[in-house]
């Protein structure tokens, strides 16, 4: 059992989970926390992962750090998302083993599940049938990872537990244009288009220089600016999304995803992820979701509204929908003792908040 003074690793603290999950440790009393940015270790080094475990001997591990992105960093980088996540999930699990770290809890995704799954998702539905092409090298890196989880607490009676999340957004989400997930890229884009709509080139060339899109900032000319956007659907007169707007999502908030995993790490152990009677241990990672879920369309509505872009919202029905449906059925983290509490209108509003103070902190900074 993890006490106050355990020494805690969260692997990917800057990034949107791991921060969130930081702070919530931090804001139960759990100060001893470690945790290195990329720049101080690369965990696709196995000698350096090696020597930090050496040096820190955690008593646990919460490995939140993966090489992620939205649709169209998944099909142009497929070898990037297969390659760098298994090195990351090969070099911290199997040092956490070597190092006798008490507790381990990695994070997944619902991408693992087959692209037909029956909706929604239990965790049994994993490996029954194919994965949806576009991230098939992540979901399969995934995979990798909570079987290792699996494998390790079968074999060695190790207490690795692995989460898998729905579609999460919140406070430290990425906003890139090239590989950001589909709300903040949404936020975003719409947005801007706003901006656009009402000649506002100030907070244009504001947001531009925050978060530069292929080179293009806010100190290049209108019709340079013009061109990069309208190269992701972003015009005055109307905002262009991907595919036809039918695909239903589910999405968490990520302060309650590490909510949920710090929930899990301090209060679920492996033996409570299966049934005692089971002959075959398989399927002992944990849902973390909502259990509801709406079409991209209406998210886009939702976003369009919140962000009051009076402009029109078209949809590129020649760009891939991904997966159907992605409907978590969260029964087994339920009765594990955690639910969720934000809702998705009062989801969108708050990280449009927290976009928009971003570029203004940033901004006066600059």
């Amino acid at each position: 059992m993890l006490d106050k003074n355990s020494k805690i690793y969260v692997a990917g603290h800057h990034g949107l989970v791991g921060s969130a999950i930081w702070n919530n440790l931090k804001s139960r009393g759990y100060e001893n926390l470690v945790g290195r940015s990329h720049k101080d270790l690369d965990l696709l080094d196995p000698i350096a992962v090696k020597q930090f475990f050496d040096e820190e001997k955690p008593d646990a591990v919460v490995l939140a750090a993966a090489h992620v992105g939205g649709i169209m960093a998944n099909l142009n980088y497929r070898a990037d998302f297969i390659y760098q996540n298994l090195q990351i999930q090969q070099n911290v699990i199997g040092e956490s083993f070597r190092h006798g770290v008490k507790k381990l809890l990695f994070l997944g995704s619902t991408c693992i599940y087959p692209r037909t799954a029956p909706q929604p998702m239990r965790e049994d539905a994993l490996l029954t049938s194919e994965l949806e092409y576009t991230n098939e090298p992540y979901a399969i890196a995934k995979i990798a990872g909570l079987k290792m989880c699996e494998s390790f607490s079968i074999q060695y009676g190790c207490n690795y537990i692995a989460v898998m999340p729905t579609n999460l957004y919140g406070p430290n989400d990425n906003f890139h244009l090239e590989n950001s997930h589909v709300l903040p890229a949404m936020i975003r884009k719409v947005h801007l288009a706003k901006c656009l709509n009402e000649g506002k080139w100030d907070e244009v060339r504001k947001d531009l220089d925050l978060r530069p899109v292929e080179g293009v900032s806010g100190k290049n000319g209108n019709a340079d600016i013009l061109a990069e956007l309208a190269k992701y659907g972003i015009t005055p007169e109307a905002v262009t999304l991907w595919g036809t707007g039918s695909p239903m999502r589910e999405f968490l908030w990520s302060e309650e995803m590490a909510d949920a995993s710090v929930h899990v790490l301090l209060n679920v152990d492996f033996k409570d992820t299966y049934n005692p009677g089971d002959k075959e241990i398989r399927n002992c990672h944990i849902n973390v979701g909502t259990g509801k879920e709406l079409s991209i369309k209406e998210l886009a509505e939702k976003v369009v509204a919140e962000v009051g872009f009076k402009g029109e919202l078209r949809w590129d029905t020649t760009k891939p929908d991904g997966t159907p449906r992605k409907l978590t059925d969260v029964t087994k983290l339920h009765n594990l003792g955690w639910h969720h509490k934000i809702e998705i209108d009062e989801g969108v509003h708050k990280l449009y908040e927290w976009y928009k103070l971003g570029i203004c902190i940033n901004h006066k900074n600059a």
